[in-house]
């Protein structure tokens, strides 16, 4: 009787034991699921949560159709410089740059010397990358040539899509190509026409910026075919 008596104690703990790990498996599931319903709320892109100036980025200026020719110039420095490194650390140096760049004005760009070369490698608000540097300036030469071919650099570069925004409709960031039959035919033109750091990947994150492409996820709160 005894016996029986501690065989039926403990197949209750191992009972309790099974409940207790069910209950607890449960609120995992729950608070999981919970999570995920977060995760599904959120309308903007894939920026970093919490950081305002990616978000104002991403807000006000990623994917707006650009047309004008020194923003156009702005975000291809910027675009270079960002080669190896990531967007947002391009971005809280972008005021470092804007200084440092004669606020992105291609015509003092163009002109500067090994003087001017050198007082950069030394600002440590920018990105102190001398082969950048230096492209930075060839390429700001080569944007006035097309300027003056073309009447405008947005004439010129917006050839690439038709005139046109090109709008994708991706689900997830995994969706989002690197690069697109565009940037190669982009990269391979500007590299004839003698640009360094153009690259197809660049040019990509390029045409992103300006407009030329819409990646807003579907169901982004900024994708301008919800609006």
């Amino acid at each position: 009787m005894e016996v029986h008596k501690k065989q039926l104690s403990g197949e209750l703990k191992n009972l309790n034991q099974k409940f207790n790990l069910n209950l607890y498996f449960c609120k995992q599931k729950h608070n999981l699921m919970a999570k995920i319903n977060k995760i599904s709320e959120i309308s903007d892109c894939w920026w970093i949560p919490g950081d305002p100036l990616m978000k104002e980025y991403h807000d006000t200026e990623w994917g707006i159709p650009l047309h004008d020719d020194r923003k156009l110039f702005e975000f291809m420095v910027l675009d270079a410089f960002q080669a190896g490194l990531s967007w947002k650390t391009i971005l809280y140096r972008r005021e470092g740059f804007r200084k440092a760049f004669d606020n992105f004005d291609m015509e003092k760009i163009a002109v500067y010397d090994e003087q001017k070369v050198q007082q950069l490698m030394q600002d440590a608000s920018i990105i102190r990358n001398q082969a950048k540097i230096r492209a930075t300036i060839t390429n700001a030469q080569h944007f006035i040539s097309i300027q003056k071919e073309f009447g405008s650099f947005d004439a010129y570069i917006w050839q690439f899509t038709g005139g046109k925004t090109l709008h994708n409709h991706f689900n997830t960031i995994s969706d989002i190509p690197p690069r697109s039959p565009q940037s190669d035919a982009m990269s391979k033109e500007l590299q004839k026409r003698g640009f360094k750091f153009v690259g197809s990947t660049i040019c990509y994150a390029f045409m992103q910026a300006a407009g030329m492409v819409n990646d807003h996820l579907n169901g982004c709160s900024r994708n301008p075919l919800k609006a």
